[in-house]
């Protein structure tokens, strides 16, 4: 793989080890964070540059890398005279890993283009262990002459890359994604609440379907945190009702009924009422067991 100059902007939970990856995997990165002393953290650990806005760090850049919150954040660091495509040359990569709309993405992709300037909407899942580790599944639109040049960068830090279509492809497809996991953790929230209301013991029942059909991701990363009523990891509910929202609005415009997905998205409007917006999404069980997590 040639080496590229890289940018990455948003050093979040998935961000700040994603561009890591970069710098592992040889790149010249420069990075740009809203709040500076994360950044400065970053170059202290990975020894790439600081820059302090979004232009500067996509000066020169043949590839510039983006994961930042929602529809907004995103365009607030893509347009403007601070903004990357302001500083981006013909030519040049622009990876969003953002999960946002399809709306937004077909909106960049289309400004990128009048610019000579390549547009990857790229949303990712593996959370923040797969970041972490490196092996997130990247979801991507865009054209594939741009995907082809972008794969080998993004595989720094992802395990499974892949193409689904043109513009806001891999926006729409991370919404299936979304929709597929809540109601996996609404019904093993259900079931691992009815295997203890039962007088079973949880964590030989987990071991068990774990072997069939009732297996899944969630399954073997959160059924014992379930068990244990531990919730101050991983995804968070807030971010999850940002999604999902972003879900039930596309399901508007396209016709598709996603009955279970909005009642999920209730549930977790009620777990933010207990105070759990930062809790992970498995605390839907807290729903079901009445049992009090404590302070986190």
């Amino acid at each position: 793989m040639s080496r590229k100059r890289a940018a990455f902007i948003g050093l979040g939970v998935m961000g700040y080890p994603m561009a890591g990856h970069l710098v592992t995997a040889g790149h010249q990165v420069s990075v740009y964070n809203r709040t500076t002393s994360k950044a400065e953290r970053w170059c202290r650990e990975h020894g790439g540059t600081m820059a302090a806005t979004p232009a500067a760090a996509a000066d020169e850049a043949e590839i510039v890398c983006i994961c930042v919150g929602n529809d907004d954040d995103l365009r607030s660091v893509v347009y403007g005279k601070q903004g990357v495509l302001s500083a981006m040359a013909p030519g040049a990569l622009l990876v969003d890993h953002t999960t946002a709309s399809a709306d937004v993405a077909h909106e960049i992709w289309g400004t990128a283009a009048e610019r000579g300037v390549g547009f990857l909407d790229a949303p990712v899942s593996g959370g923040q262990a797969g970041a972490e580790n490196g092996v997130l599944t990247i979801m991507v639109g865009g054209e594939e002459a741009d995907f082809v040049r972008a794969q080998p960068v993004m595989e720094a830090y992802a395990r499974a890359v892949t193409l689904l279509g043109s513009a806001g492809s891999g926006q729409l497809t991370k919404m299936v994604n979304q929709i597929c996991i809540a109601g996996i953790v609404q019904g093993l929230s259900e079931a691992l609440n009815f295997a203890q209301r039962a007088g079973l013991d949880g964590t030989k029942v987990v071991e068990v379907l774990a072997k069939g059909a009732a297996h899944s991701w969630q399954m073997d990363n959160r059924g014992e945190t379930m068990l244990q009523n531990r919730f101050d990891f991983g995804f968070a509910v807030d971010w999850m009702r940002k999604d999902l929202a972003i879900c039930l609005d596309e399901s508007r415009r396209n016709g598709a009924g996603l009955p279970m997905t909005a009642l999920v998205d209730q549930f977790y409007a009620q777990v933010q009422a207990l105070g759990g917006g930062r809790w992970d999404t498995s605390s839907l069980i807290r729903l079901l067991n009445g049992y009090s997590p404590g302070p986190r």
